[in-house]
C-alpha cells in the first residue's frame, strides 16, 4: 500500500516530513501572487527536508523571502517572522536575551481538509470559473488569484496557498494540454475534483444596448462556445481573444468601454458593475468543465466512497504500439473502468528511431500517456493493475487517488458564481 500511494517513479516511498507541515504564522497575510514570485524561486532540498532541523531552516528562509516581498521598504526592519517570533538566534524578553522558541508539533500539523482556513490558488481574477470551482470544492476558503497556471502551482509549493485549482478538460473544448504538462513538471498531488457547469453571459457597461456593441472579447474557448448566440446577438461585432473571461469583464469596466461587451459569468457582472445583455448564451447546455484540486501532500485513499486515480506513464523503448494495448488490458482484465486517456509529447525523448539502418530509418513520436480510472489505490485490484503496468513502462507516476465528484449537475446561473 505504501508503494501505491507514494506517487513517485517506480513507487519509491517518499519522506513526507515537509509535506505534512503547516505554513508559519508569518505567512498568514494574504499575498497577491504574480509572476514576480518567479524571480525568487525557492524549493526544499530534493523536494522535502531530510530532517526536522532542515525543515525548520527551510521554513525560516522561505518566510524571510515572502516577508521581503510584503515589506520591500524595510518597514519591519527587514526582520522576518517565523512562528510568531523574530527570525534570529535570540529575542528580547524583559530586556534579557533568550533563545527563539522552535517550531512545535502544532506548527507541523497538516492544514485542515475542509473549512474556512484554506487558501486556494486559481488562475484568473475574481469572477473566473476557476474561482467558482475553488468555492465549490472548499466552501468559505480564501481564494487567491494568480495571473498564470504555473504561478498557481508555485503558490502551493511556496506555502503561499494550501491548494490549487486546475481546469483540465471541458465537455466541448476537450483537454487543456498545457495543464497536463504542468502536472508532470511539478510535484503536487491531486486530492480532489469538481465539475462546474459553464453558464456564459454577455456583459457590458450599464446603458449599453446590444446593437451598440462593435466588439466582443473573452477567452477563445468562451467565444467558441457562444458562437451561434453571438451571431444572433451581435452579428456585426468583431470578436477578440482575451486571456480570461472575468479579466475581459474587468477590462471593460476599468477602461469604461461603451462599444465592447464580454462573455463571462454572472458573478463577473456583479463584481465589476456590468449589466447582463443576454443570459445563458452558451450554444450547448451540456457545457461542463472539470477541475482538479492540488496539494503538497497526497490524501489517504479509501474504499468507502467512489474514488478515481490518475497516472502518467511512458512506454518502454523498442516495445512498439503493443505496449499501450497491454497497459489497457491490465485494467480491462480487472474490470476497472477508464474515464480518460490523453497523450502528450515526451519532452525528454520526442522521437524514437525505428529500424537497423539497412533500408533507412524511420522516426516515431514518443508520448507520455495520462490515464484516469475509477478505482482507489486502497483496492487490491488497482494495486495489482499498476504492478502489471509497471512491467511495460519506463516511467510510471501516480498523480493522485482522490474522491470522485458525485454531485448532480445544475445548469442554473447560481452554479456559476
Amino acid at each position: 500500500m505504501q508503494a501505491a500511494t507514494s506517487c513517485d517513479l517506480k513507487f519509491r516511498s517518499t519522506n513526507l516530513t515537509a509535506s505534512t507541515a503547516r505554513p508559519t504564522n508569518g505567512m498568514s497575510k494574504r499575498v497577491n501572487v504574480l509572476c514576480g514570485y518567479r524571480s525568487m524561486p525557492f524549493s526544499f532540498r530534493n523536494g522535502v527536508s531530510v530532517s526536522r532541523a532542515d525543515w525548520q531552516s527551510s521554513c525560516a528562509i522561505l518566510s524571510s523571502k515572502v516577508a521581503s516581498v510584503e515589506d520591500p521598504g524595510g518597514l519591519a526592519d527587514n526582520i522576518a517572522v517565523v512562528n510568531g517570533h523574530k527570525n534570529g538566534s535570540v529575542e528580547t524578553t524583559n530586556g534579557k536575551l533568550s533563545q527563539v522558541q522552535p517550531l512545535t508539533i502544532t506548527d507541523l500539523s497538516p492544514a485542515p481538509l475542509h473549512g474556512s482556513n484554506l487558501r486556494v490558488a486559481y488562475q484568473g481574477v475574481p469572477g473566473a470559473y476557476s474561482e467558482a470551482a475553488a468555492g465549490k470544492a472548499y466552501p468559505n476558503c480564501e481564494a487567491i488569484p494568480c495571473d498564470q497556471f504555473d504561478v498557481a502551482f508555485q503558490a502551493v509549493e511556496l506555502w503561499i496557498a494550501d491548494r490549487a485549482v486546475l481546469p483540465v478538460e471541458n465537455s466541448l473544448g476537450g483537454s487543456i494540454h498545457r495543464n497536463y504538462d504542468l502536472l508532470l513538471r511539478h510535484r503536487l498531488h491531486i486530492v480532489g475534483e469538481v465539475q462546474i457547469p459553464v453558464h456564459h453571459c454577455l456583459l457590458a457597461l450599464p446603458g449599453v444596448r446590444t446593437d451598440c456593441v462593435s466588439r466582443v472579447i473573452s477567452h477563445p474557448q468562451a467565444l467558441a462556445q457562444t458562437e451561434r448566440s453571438l451571431d444572433n446577438l451581435t452579428p456585426r461585432a468583431a470578436r477578440e481573444a482575451f486571456h480570461d473571461t472575468a479579466a475581459a469583464a474587468e477590462y471593460i469596466a476599468a477602461n469604461n468601454l461603451h462599444d465592447t461587451a464580454a462573455v463571462a459569468s454572472a458573478r463577473a457582472a456583479e463584481l465589476y458593475n456590468l449589466q447582463i445583455l443576454a443570459d445563458g448564451i452558451q450554444d450547448d447546455t451540456g457545457n461542463v468543465t472539470r477541475f482538479l484540486m492540488l496539494a503538497r501532500e497526497p490524501i489517504i485513499p479509501r474504499t468507502d466512497r467512489p474514488f478515481k486515480t490518475s497516472i502518467v506513464f511512458a512506454a518502454q523503448e523498442h516495445k512498439g504500439t503493443s505496449v499501450l494495448f497491454k497497459v489497457l488490458s491490465a485494467f480491462a482484465f480487472r474490470n476497472i473502468s477508464l474515464t480518460k486517456i490523453e497523450s502528450r509529447p515526451h519532452h525528454n525523448r520526442p522521437l524514437r528511431v525505428v529500424g537497423d539502418g539497412s533500408f533507412g530509418t524511420a522516426k516515431n513520436f514518443e508520448y507520455m500517456f495520462y490515464v484516469d480510472f475509477e478505482a482507489s489505490m486502497a483496492e487490491t485490484r488497482a494495486q495489482n493493475a499498476l504492478s502489471e503496468v509497471q512491467e511495460y513502462t519506463s516511467f510510471l507516476r501516480v498523480l493522485g487517488s482522490y474522491p470522485m465528484d458525485m454531485t448532480p449537475w445544475s445548469m442554473s446561473p447560481t452554479e456559476d458564481a
